[in-house]
């Protein structure tokens, strides 16, 4: 995933003002229901509409319980039974120069990062060294199970984990870094990528029906004031859609 440039790029995705490519319907509702189409309204505005609550309990939480095997290709979210798994879907989205293995169509033995986190390019390289490349949930899934994830059904939380909405190729270490924590605890060390970052959580929490915690909106709400137009991502903008790995 050989050498296809990388057509919906992070490198789009980084700019400081906006996620670009959000030619997305002027219906300004959200759906809350798992797997529903996020808005076309700005992230403030769909932000105001989310629900603030304090954290669930991490009480039954289980990774793999919960949401089911890593980069499932079998689940309902946008791009899945395209015989790709997850995993290689992304890579193949969000990475430059990208090298197939032998004759796969879907896995990818090599390619550049732009990391959108920290703005360093980043060499991937399948092997010892491909945890160097990591696919970060922009909502983590145990952030997710405490703001509402855990009243999902297992079919809406396995598309959770697998939504390319929710994912983006990162630095590995700094995806470490970052855990489970939410807007209030984490923000990406790239100061420019911050509105999008957000508004891409905002686009998540929206289309899955999870709430905000107080702090988290407040952090949200201080990004946001720096880009009060920042447009919210949909399944079908630059830098979420998956390209045809045909």
């Amino acid at each position: 995933m050989n050498t296809p440039t990388r057509g919906t790029a992070v490198t789009l995705l980084v700019l400081a003002t906006a996620l670009t490519g959000c030619s997305l319907p002027a219906d300004d509702s959200t759906r809350s229901a798992a797997g529903g189409p996020a808005s076309a309204a700005t992230a403030q505005n769909t932000l105001d509409r989310l629900t603030v609550k304090n954290p669930g309990a991490m009480s039954g939480y289980d990774r793999e319980g919960a949401f089911g095997p890593a980069w499932s290709d079998t689940t309902t979210a946008p791009g899945s039974k395209n015989a790709c798994d997850t995993r290689n879907d992304i890579l193949h989205r969000d990475l430059d120069r990208i090298r197939l293995k032998g004759t796969s169509r879907c896995v990818i033995a090599a390619g550049v990062l732009a990391d959108p986190y920290t703005g360093k390019r980043i060499s991937f390289v399948r092997g010892p060294q491909s945890a160097r490349v990591q696919i970060d949930h922009v909502v983590a899934l145990a952030a997710g199970w405490r703001t509402g994830a855990a009243r999902l059904t297992q079919e809406g939380r396995r598309a959770l984990s697998n939504d390319p909405l929710n994912l983006v190729a990162a630095d590995g270490p700094t995806n470490a870094a970052k855990s489970d924590a939410d807007a209030a605890a984490w923000l990406p060390p790239r100061a420019s990528f911050r509105c999008a970052y957000v508004a891409r959580q905002i686009a998540v929490k929206a289309k899955y029906g999870l709430w905000i915690t107080p702090p988290e909106k407040a952090a949200m709400t201080r990004v946001l004031a720096g880009c009060p137009s920042q447009p919210l991502p949909g399944d079908t903008s630059e830098g979420v859609v998956l390209p045809d790995p045909t």
